[in-house]
């Protein structure tokens, strides 16, 4: 029988590590990596198996946790199959990888060994990533929709956060419909959107459209504090402002509050600023 036939073969099984698009490793307990086949080092950059033998699988791993929750499954399984780790290359691109390992021991040595195989998941999780945008995201403004704040609830909730929450909603909107028409209408809504993108701290807040004329901004980390600083910034006339007025209501959670009554004391807020607005107009129809 040719001997490419069986896997049994030992030149038959290196010509298939050196051929498979998948990196294929040897790493002691340590995380010192005693060999590579060529998909390894092109995976991360390495120009040679000897540079990359100078680097240790601490080095390659961003999140340490994760690489220790993996060696945790492996020495009490003594395999892991399809865990998902986040790795740097050589030249500092970040790639998402599946790592699939066993134990084994050396028989002459007696020293415990890794083998495992890395694939490459990076392009499968960004597109992943751009489709789940696609569905947490309004259409016309881009604002996050509210499938994307029950997924925000769940975990803030979970993780005992505090949080603020400003509502901003458009004055006498269909009215703004009615005299410049659904086309103006939607610019409108697109230019608050813009506005309030603007005065949010990109990595902790985020803006809603909670639906027709209605937006929400969502602040988490120093909550009372910004809240109170957005709200004060988005009641002063400022270049770059929308066509449009609106009425801003706002809370901050108390304590174990859920953040739907929070949401509820906002909007209560919204409301009363819309009576203490329309009162003057409401004395002078009467004074008429």
């Amino acid at each position: 029988m040719s001997r490419f036939r069986t896997l049994a073969d030992p030149e038959t099984t290196r010509e298939l590590v050196r051929n498979v698009r998948e990196g294929v490793y040897i790493t002691d307990v340590r995380g010192q990596i005693l060999d590579a086949n060529p998909a390894f080092l092109e995976l991360f950059g390495f120009p040679s198996l000897e540079v990359l033998r100078r680097t240790g699988v601490q080095d390659l791993i961003i999140d340490v946790s994760r690489r220790q929750e993996e060696l945790a499954l492996l020495e009490k399984q003594f395999v892991v199959r399809d865990f998902e780790l986040q790795v740097r290359r050589s030249d500092g691109a970040v790639l998402t990888v599946l790592d699939s390992c066993y134990a084994v021991q050396d028989p002459e040595t007696g020293d415990t060994l890794f083998h495992g195989i890395l694939i490459d998941i990076t392009r499968h999780k960004e597109m992943e990533s751009r489709l789940h945008e696609l569905t947490v995201r309004d259409p016309l403004t881009g604002c996050y929709n509210r499938r994307h704040l029950a997924e925000l609830e769940a975990r803030l909730e979970r993780e005992e956060a505090e949080w603020g929450v400003v509502l901003v909603d458009i004055n006498d909107f269909r009215a703004y419909n009615d005299r410049h028409g659904h086309p103006a209408g939607d610019r409108a809504l697109v230019e608050l959107a813009r506005f309030l993108d603007r005065h949010v701290r990109a990595t902790s807040d985020a803006v809603f459209r909670m639906g027709g004329d209605e937006f929400m901004v969502l602040l988490s980390e120093g909550a009372p504090t910004a809240t109170i600083h957005i709200v004060q910034r988005l009641r002063e006339p400022t270049v770059g402002c929308p066509s449009v007025s609106f009425a801003i209501g706002w809370a901050v959670r108390k304590p174990r509050e859920r953040l739907s009554q929070t949401i509820a004391r906002a909007d209560r807020d919204l409301i009363l600023v819309r009576v203490r607005e329309r009162a003057p107009e409401d004395e002078r129809r009467l004074q008429r």
